[in-house]
């Protein structure tokens, strides 16, 4: 069998960190999509010119036709307008549907088979919309955020305890936004439930951190947006796929009555493998926990509504 290949949609640095990430891992040859193909040749150039250095062996083809992504086995969607200081992820609504909405067509028609995992903001209203454009089985549209969103709290509670990420597990459900909800009650620090360990005010401190991280960084950076850590994550549902991990992760998947939430694309831990999203996994939430994750659900769904 010959090498998997990878669609990337989109030469911005979330683009291209998550490239020079999936070259490093070998997990299959690489197209590099880009309206300004100039810059894309220029970022393929230069994460290939690093092979001989770090010892990978795919290939990577920068291009502004879409045809040139046919019979991908994944394709990962990237492209959109970044968030600047003092914009919520939300006011990306329309200026991110019409640009995804431009270039669905194409995938549609190029790869057909494909995995379609997107990273683009609102996230849960862009992965609906790339379902209803695609006309793709949910099972076959991922959305990027919880891995993100739940790395980001694992990584605040190793600065607060000390601890390795490594022994820190936890996930945060619902809508990648301000109505995130991160299940305290499942994170546990080398088994040890966070709560016997960390006092709660602190608790809560991460917790907020946590909805606030992208906004933090931008807050930082000034002129960019988060792309490290969404590359990452991006990297790992792509390994999950290829290589049919069947890793258990939290993702934004179509939900049709798990939760008590029908009809939108929602952060739950699903079962990522060959087939893309191979099951929803059902946690046992209590009342406090469902309240929360219904009303992230209804935010997305407002948001949602917009586009039609």
């Amino acid at each position: 069998m010959g090498r998997k290949k990878i669609a990337v949609i989109g030469a911005g640095k979330v683009g291209a960190t998550l490239v020079q990430i999936l070259a490093y891992k070998q997990l299959g040859d690489i197209v590099l999509w880009n309206r300004t193909v100039d810059k894309a040749q220029g970022i393929a150039l230069d994460i290939l010119e690093s092979a001989p250095v770090e010892g990978f062996d795919v290939k990577i083809k920068a291009t502004g036709e879409l045809a040139d992504i046919k019979d991908s086995d994944v394709v990962v969607i990237t492209a959109g307008i970044p968030r600047k200081e003092g914009m919520s992820r939300d006011d990306l609504l329309a200026v991110n549907a019409a640009l995804i909405s431009s270039f669905t067509e194409g995938i549609k028609t190029y790869a057909p088979n494909a995995v379609l995992v997107v990273v683009t903001n609102p996230l849960d209203a862009m992965v609906y919309l790339t379902m209803k454009k695609t006309g793709f089985q949910k099972n076959r549209v991922i959305g990027m955020a919880g891995i993100l969103d739940s790395a980001r709290l694992r990584e605040f509670i190793a600065m607060e305890t000390g601890a390795s990420v490594k022994d820190i597990t936890t996930l945060v459900l619902g809508s990648h936004g301000d109505t995130m909800v991160p299940l305290v009650r499942h994170t546990r620090i080398g088994g040890v439930p966070i709560e016997d360990i960390v006092p709660k005010e602190k608790i809560t401190a991460m917790v907020e951190r946590t909805r606030n991280g992208g906004a933090e960084i931008i807050k930082l950076e000034k002129d960019s947006s988060a792309y490290y850590a969404p590359a990452s994550s991006l990297a790992l549902i792509v390994e999950s796929i290829l290589l049919d991990k069947k890793m258990v992760l939290p993702c934004s998947a179509y939900v049709e009555g798990e939760y008590g939430i029908n009809g939108i694309f929602m952060g739950v831990p699903v079962v990522v493998g060959a087939g893309g999203i191979e099951k929803i996994v059902q946690l046992n939430l209590n009342d406090d926990e469902k309240r929360d994750l219904a009303a992230s659900a209804e935010k997305i769904r407002a948001l949602v509504s917009q586009m039609k």
